[in-house]
């Protein structure tokens, strides 16, 4: 069994569409980034590579290359289950922001990440927080995400 921990942010851009967890969120802002920005899901696939010891998502999917501009995240994170082994035990996650609200967006961004990593979304916790202001996030600047997984190695079997 291995741990990762993965964490990510974006500033808003008012060019774009809001993209979390592999869902639109109907709000004024998106996130601006060289893929579709998905803060939650770029924190997944960080979490997933650091217990693989396979580094950050800028090593296999890097922005310099022309193929990644505007591609949906939850397309890497297939990419991701079909280059490595691995078997999820527990996936748990934090988004970071003061606005939207996205209570009501939380089980569908689980059960959207739960279907690309081919897992049950009982395993799969998406949670949201604030910072009561404070910060990048609390001034509305920008998101963050935070995700940690525990998961068998497969590659080393």
């Amino acid at each position: 069994m291995k741990i990762g921990i993965g964490i990510d942010a974006h500033r808003f851009s008012r060019e774009r569409k809001l993209i979390l967890g592999g869902i639109e969120i109907p709000y004024e802002m998106g996130l601006d980034g060289h893929s579709d920005a998905d803060v939650l899901v770029h924190a997944v696939i960080d979490s997933i590579l650091g217990a693989l010891g396979k580094g950050d998502i800028g090593r296999i999917f890097p922005d310099s290359d022309e193929k990644y501009t505007d591609i949906y995240s939850i397309l890497l994170l297939k990419k991701i289950t079909e280059k490595f082994k691995f078997k999820i035990v527990n996936l748990d996650t934090v988004i970071i922001c003061q606005k939207p609200k996205l209570l009501n967006y939380m089980d569908k961004m689980a059960q959207t990440m739960a279907d690309a990593l081919k897992v049950p979304q009982k395993i799969v916790s998406v949670k949201a927080t604030t910072t009561e202001y404070m910060g990048f996030t609390g001034r509305g600047e920008g998101i963050s995400a935070v995700s940690i997984v525990l998961l068998e190695d497969l590659n080393e079997k």
